[in-house]
């Protein structure tokens, strides 16, 4: 019921994506999700070429089925990223902080599906014309690096204004927001903050209980003053910055205040100090489940839910 053309171009059984959150999507988790009927993502992130390369090879070991790399377009080891992309052949790649059209027609050699991240409509129609395969629309509610636009708002006006395919993503972790952003006229969604509480989530258990502890108000957003904001869940760090901002911090002082905080949360566990990136949805994750049970959970609550919409609409 859910088959879209999504599903079709990265040949995948249901139209999911994984997000490509920096340190938390390895390929444990990428191909989990990709041996569970969606599309795993490896983040690159600023990672050198050779861990990446690491990743890539750990995940061909562990599934057969396609997966994606997301691309971190201002990372220093960006070129050496992308040779080890081709070298491997990646089917598709996701891209961020940056433009990828200088990379398109390389990997249209491969046959590689190039699906930018995107947060506006401005942004999207540039893509489309630069020979992106689909695009990835991504709202405020969403975790880590965000715009200023809902998913609600911005996914349907871009559906509007391109024809290649529309992925939507942000506030989505069930099946009631996957069957909504469908409605809205996307082909597919990227999930992240769901994802993070997954048996096959590498990440610190502190950071995923971090996340299943988060309440309605707790993902905020800091960083305004860089020009390059982020959304987080509440903690010491997050008020550091509030403090820092309210008191005129140059953005050198901010974004060295930000340095190494990721890793920190999740690798090392420590959620105070450290920058617990999640999406709104954090307060609608419970509990832990393997991936298939996720995406599973997610197909099912959706093909319920909109049979009893259609059920309602003959009553009516």
């Amino acid at each position: 019921m859910f088959h879209t053309r999504i599903c079709d171009l990265l040949n995948i059984k249901y139209p999911i994506i994984q997000g490509g959150m920096a340190w938390v999507a390895t390929a444990e988790l990428a191909a989990a999700v990709s041996e569970a009927g969606g599309l795993g993502i490896i983040a690159a992130g600023n990672a050198p070429a050779e861990i990446v390369e690491k990743e890539i090879k750990k995940a061909k070991e562990l599934t057969n089925k396609p997966f994606g790399v997301n691309v971190m377009l201002l990372s220093p080891f960006v070129e050496e990223v992308v040779d080890v992309i081709y070298r491997e052949r990646i089917p598709v790649i996701t891209t961020g902080a940056g433009n990828p059209g200088k990379y398109i027609d390389r990997f249209k050699e491969i046959g590689t599906k190039v699906i930018p991240v995107v947060p506006s409509v401005a942004l999207a129609k540039r893509m489309e014309k630069l020979g992106a395969d689909a695009i990835i629309v991504e709202g405020t509610e969403a975790g880590g690096h965000i715009g200023e636009l809902t998913t609600m708002v911005l996914v349907p006006q871009i559906v509007e204004e391109v024809n290649i395919p529309v992925i939507a993503a942000g506030g989505i972790a069930n099946g009631s927001s996957f069957l909504a952003a469908l409605a809205l006229g996307a082909d597919g969604v990227q999930i992240g903050t769901r994802f993070i509480c997954t048996h096959e989530c590498t990440a610190h258990d502190n950071y995923k209980e971090a996340v299943l502890k988060a309440k309605d108000r707790d993902a905020v957003v800091t960083a305004r003053g860089t020009g390059h904001p982020v959304r987080v869940l509440k903690n010491k760090l997050s008020k550091d910055f509030a403090k820092l901002e309210k008191e005129g911090a140059s953005i050198e002082e901010l974004e060295a205040l930000g340095s190494g905080r990721l890793k920190l949360a999740v690798v090392d566990g420590d959620i105070h100090e450290g920058s617990v990136m999640a999406g709104q949805v954090a307060a609608m994750v419970k509990d832990i489940k393997s991936c298939k049970e996720v995406i599973e959970e997610i197909i099912l609550e959706g093909n319920n839910q909109l049979k009893e919409l259609l059920k309602q609409g003959k009553e009516v």
